[in-house]
């Protein structure tokens, strides 16, 4: 994993625990958290303008939630070994509490908000479908089949508390990464009590970026108008929260550099050197600067409606390759110099072995193929489940 050894380190400094899956971890939580932040726009603050993408914006949360724990557990090398968590619950460390969390997440929010949002369609679904289709939505109708107005108007109540109760849940979820990083006091780059606040206002950009680029290109491939008002919302709402996460990650370097501790001269090396290129280059101006200034200007300019689709394109893209770089700066980053500050090394990713190149990738294509299958399950069109619906309905 390492080549190259500059100063002196000492022997146990040498190797990197960490490798790009656990990069590839909390970048995909935050894309969980982020898209159903996005998705609570319209369940629990009423922006309607965001209405095409609520639905898409929970099955992407669900797809990538899915792949979620896959780093964890090709990194642990027995993932047997997790199940342990549950058995004997660690109630002092925060990695353990990951499971509870992310099970909670999983099963008591995400899954349940889904289910009673699509109850109608798959009681429907089930009734005019036939063969095998017909049986795998008896089986997610779970034998409900009450569809009267009365007890859709119960699953708006309960889904609207359930969303409610997300949010925080969505933030517990992500934040928790940045706690751990932020809690370790050993290490100088990852110590930092805004640790936890930036990896959740990351995660909701990284989020609500994916959502935006999957909606046009679904609607792309689905040869179909795109809604440029939620499309415009979208950005504008991705627009707010980047300058927000800028600030904080600004304000917590302009913090560092007025502190300048002992620590300070090797930090300040590292960006200059070994990160120049992922944090300065990607991170920042390509990742950060390039879309928020592609943002800013159609919030000021009037654009045409092609002109503003492709500026979208292109800061969406932008963001989740700066989110990911940022991702790569705290993991790998935070190792390459030694604790006596004395030291540094490098990080060399292989190409194929169970955390190399290829499976990163693998792991990260993953999730749009779980989506695919999800929405050709459960339409997030509600024109294709209204079209589902047969005349003769019954309602109880």
């Amino acid at each position: 994993m390492t080549t190259g050894v500059e100063g002196y380190m000492y022997p146990n400094e040498i190797t990197l625990y960490w490798s790009v899956l656990i990069v590839l971890y909390p970048y995909i939580t935050g894309l969980v958290a982020g898209a159903f932040i996005l998705a609570s726009l319209e369940r629990v603050f009423r922006v309607d303008a965001v209405k095409p993408t609520y639905r898409l914006a929970l099955l992407t949360a669900l797809a990538f939630l899915v792949v979620a724990p896959l780093p964890l557990q090709l990194h642990l090398g027995h993932p047997e070994r997790s199940l342990e968590m549950y058995f004997t619950p660690h109630r002092t460390s925060a990695m353990a509490m990951f499971g509870f969390v992310y099970l909670w997440y999983l099963m008591a929010v995400l899954t349940v908000e889904i289910w009673l949002d699509y109850r109608r369609d798959i009681v429907v679904m089930a009734q005019s479908s036939s063969g095998m289709k017909r049986w795998i939505y008896q089986v997610l109708a779970l034998g409900s089949s009450n569809i009267s107005e009365r007890a859709l108007a119960i699953d708006e109540r309960v889904g609207w508390l359930i969303t409610l109760v997300g949010i925080p849940s969505a933030f517990l979820l992500h934040g928790y990464v940045g706690f751990i990083f932020g809690s370790i006091k050993a290490n100088p780059w990852w110590s930092s009590p805004l640790m936890p606040v930036v990896f959740i206002f990351s995660a909701m950009v990284s989020g609500i970026a994916a959502v935006m680029l999957l909606y046009m290109l679904i609607m792309r491939l689905r040869r179909e108008k795109i809604d440029m008002l939620c499309v415009d919302t979208v950005a504008r709402y991705l627009f707010y929260m980047f300058i927000i996460d800028f600030s904080l990650e600004m304000l917590d370097l302009i913090h560092r550099i007025y502190e300048a501790d002992e620590s300070f001269r090797t930090l300040n090396f590292m960006v200059h050197t070994k990160l120049y290129f992922s944090q300065i280059v990607l991170q920042i101006f390509v990742g950060t600067l390039t879309p928020i200034l592609l943002l800013a200007l159609t919030q000021v300019l009037k654009f045409p409606e092609m002109a503003r689709k492709r500026m979208y394109t292109v800061a969406g893209c932008l963001t989740l390759i700066g989110i990911f770089a940022m991702r790569w700066n705290v993991v790998i980053g935070g190792q390459l110099f030694s604790k006596s500050f004395l030291g540094y090394t490098t990080y060399k990713m292989a190409l194929v072995t169970r955390e190399g190149l290829l499976m990163s990738i693998a792991l990260t294509i993953l999730p749009l193929f779980i989506l695919w299958v999800l929405v050709k399950l459960l339409p997030p069109w509600p024109e294709r489940a209204q079209a589902a619906i047969p005349a003769e309905t019954p309602t109880q």
